[in-house]
């Protein structure tokens, strides 16, 4: 199983940015970001393809929040800007071991990783 390791969880103000990263034990195939918040279920909020060129986002953060990776260093980020409390939950980052299935199920990934808590205040 690939190991997936998220980092740059915090806690920021409403308006404020996070940049979080998660490391890959190896290469992989298409990446994701989703978010669970308490009582809620897990959403899909970014995903990017191996080369980085297609990106895809949840309309909740569009033009707030940017996919991209870094395929030298098997490290996908999400940089998060102007952020909102209802950003607040546990981010998960997610990989697949093939080109299959779609960029924004949950279910058609394979890897993830512990999670990293962002709380934003108001």
């Amino acid at each position: 199983q690939v190991q997936l390791v998220e980092s740059g969880g915090g806690l920021v103000q409403a308006g404020g940015s996070l940049r979080l990263s998660c490391a890959a034990s190896r290469r992989t195939y298409d990446m994701g970001w989703f978010r669970q918040a308490p009582g809620k279920e897990r959403e899909f909020v970014a995903a990017i393809n191996w080369s980085g060129g297609r990106t895809y986002y949840a309309d909740s953060v569009k033009g707030r929040f940017t996919i991209s990776k870094d395929n030298a260093k098997n490290t996908l980020y999400l940089q998060m800007n102007s952020l909102k409390p209802e950003d607040t939950a546990v981010y998960h980052c997610a990989a697949k071991n093939s080109y299959s299935g779609t960029y924004y199920k949950d279910g058609d990934y394979d890897y993830w990783g512990q999670g990293t808590q962002v709380t934003v205040s108001s």
